[in-house]
Formats: structure tokens, sequence, C-alpha cells
């Protein structure tokens, strides 16, 4: 499974709600670490979030965007853009690493949804 950056804030934060949909070792895309260090940057609680981080990110697997990753990215915003349904580009990028590895999403943004061939679980 594939957690997005609204998921891997319940976790830190210690959304009790979220633990059943975890599977033991869940996937995170660059992109949404990436997110993340930025909203971090910009917290008061900077120093927490990198923390927690640095002692937690092993028990993840990172998952790199690569050329395949950029041709499910292309797929999916073309679909998008076809129906008039287009969604962040970060998150397009997030729905290509499902695609790619056929994984589900963990995530609270329903607009994954629109995404063809995409399973989203909500908690």
């Amino acid at each position: 499974m594939i957690i997005d950056t609204n998921s891997l804030s319940a976790i830190l934060d210690g959304d009790e709600s979220i633990k059943a949909f975890l599977p033991p070792r869940p996937s995170i895309p660059v992109v949404v670490l990436g997110e993340f260090r930025f909203g971090a940057a910009q917290s008061r609680k900077r120093e927490h979030y990198e923390r927690w981080l640095n002692q937690n990110l092993r028990y993840y697997d990172v998952l790199p965007v690569t050329e395949e990753t950029a041709i499910s990215y292309a797929e999916i915003r073309a679909e998008l853009k076809l129906t008039g349904s287009p969604i962040p580009s970060n998150d397009v990028w997030i729905a290509a690493l499902c695609r790619q590895h056929s994984l589900p999403l963990l995530s609270r943004d329903r607009h994954f949804d629109r995404v063809k061939d995409l399973h989203r679980v909500a908690w």
C-alpha cells in the first residue's frame, strides 16, 4: 500500500484509526516526502517532524520516480484533462506510482477516485 501526505501526517500525529489500514511496510512516494518536508520546514514543530522521519523512515519503502512512472504520469494527466477533472500535479505522480506498482493508495483525498485503475482506501 502507498500512503500519501495526509496519511503520513495522520500516522505522525498518532491517529489510531489509520493503524488498522497500514500494512507491515507501507510505501511512500518520494513526492510525498518532498511535500511532507516542505510542510515541516514551515512548521513550528520542524525539529519534531524531522526527528520522527529520521527515526521511522527506515520502516517504509521509499518509491522513486522513474521513466516508467513518467509514462503513467502522462497517461493519467491526459485522461484527467480529457474528462475535465484534473487533480494537483503532485497527486498525479502519486497516482502514477500506484499504477506502476499495482498498489492501492491510503488517502483521504477523494479526487484520487477520478483516476482510472486506482484503488483508494480511506480511513
